[in-house]
């Protein structure tokens, strides 16, 4: 069932299509005045049903997520002679709506984008809240701008199509929204374990729509994170460093993150140590990694330049209790002596 919500951001007003289908993309941008990018995975699975669109088809992985990329799709608006009253509509994973997001922010000044995420992950956290950008060097999304689609549009069809790998994947960001905000969905993950393992649409569509809510919430509060919004960072400040230096997975290195983190919690919050082993067996329940294997100096020289470091110190996202996340500036010496006792 098709459920239309509206929400007014400080920048831009976005409607979220919950439940459409990729198919009735028509409905809500017109095709003649609309450039798609997507990338090859989606090309292969869903290009029939784009084929009589205009379309950039980029190459996917996390590794292409960067200034190349973004000059490739505006090589391709150049070459449909996009002017500004076209829109740009990103369809795929996170990488996609991130580089889409930015390319239509910088084409001449700013055209209208919306986006139609493929992976669970995407649902549930790339494709919200405005984040977008590329990242340079061993930094990820280094280079960016917080600016909001016009639209997304959820079809709950499309993730089902993912390598199981991927699958797993895109519960770490759930299981984030769980540990900073949301104690009750921390309960459902662990009770319908089995359900969500095996792709129940039913299990999807409450998922995504509480993880939409979620972020969206938290978004609307502090869109230019200066505040709450820093708590979806939670896991990330070490999951970044480590997903550069394993090549693994976003989720995975969230995962990693923020078991990481809740170790940092009991030190710092007196967070239960038991709480920490909860939050170890539902990521391991849902097959993602709790532990990392890089070396911690490298490590270190990563997430010492985490965006979210001022001077000497980063704010680094703690968790209270399971739902309830704070931010603490922890000084940059301090947290290299925490993360060498992990």
């Amino acid at each position: 069932m098709l459920v239309k919500q509206t929400h007014q951001f400080e920048q831009q007003e976005t409607t979220y299509f919950l439940g459409e289908s990729l198919l009735q993309l028509g409905n809500h941008v017109d095709r003649n005045r609309a450039v798609l990018v997507i990338d090859e995975n989606v090309e292969r699975h869903h290009g029939h049903h784009l084929h009589d669109w205009k379309k950039i088809v980029v190459p996917a992985g996390e590794e292409v997520k960067n200034m190349a990329t973004v000059e490739t799709i505006i090589d391709g608006l150049t070459a449909h002679e996009a002017d500004r009253k076209t829109t740009l509509v990103g369809i795929g994973g996170g990488m996609i709506t991130d580089v889409a997001g930015f390319a239509a922010s910088i084409y001449m000044r700013g055209i209208p984008f919306g986006f139609v995420p493929t992976t669970l992950l995407a649902q549930v956290d790339a494709s919200i809240g405005g984040k977008n950008g590329v990242s340079h060097g061993k930094h990820k999304n280094l280079l960016g701008i917080i600016r909001q689609p016009q639209f997304i549009l959820f079809d709950y069809s499309l993730p089902l199509t993912m390598p199981a790998e991927e699958w797993h994947n895109g519960f770490a960001e759930i299981i984030k929204y769980a540990c900073i905000m949301d104690a009750e969905l921390f309960d459902f993950l662990e009770k319908n374990r089995e359900k969500a393992l095996s792709r129940d649409v039913a299990i999807l569509e409450y998922l995504v729509e509480k993880s939409v809510a979620a972020k969206t919430k938290v978004v609307l509060e502090d869109e230019l994170e200066t505040g709450p919004r820093r708590w979806l960072n939670f896991g990330h400040t070490l999951g970044h460093a480590v997903e550069k230096l394993e090549h693994i997975a976003h989720g995975k290195a969230v995962a990693i993150g923020m078991v990481a983190a809740a170790r940092f919690s009991e030190k710092l919050m007196n967070y239960p140590t038991e709480q920490t082993i909860r939050l170890i067996k539902l990521i391991s329940d849902y097959q993602l990694p709790v532990a990392f294997t890089s070396d911690k100096e490298a490590v270190f020289d990563i997430f010492k330049l985490d965006k979210k470091r001022e001077k000497d110190v980063i704010h680094f996202v703690l968790l209270e209790q399971t739902g309830k996340a704070t931010t603490m500036p922890i000084p940059i010496a301090e947290l290299k002596l925490l993360l060498q006792e992990l």
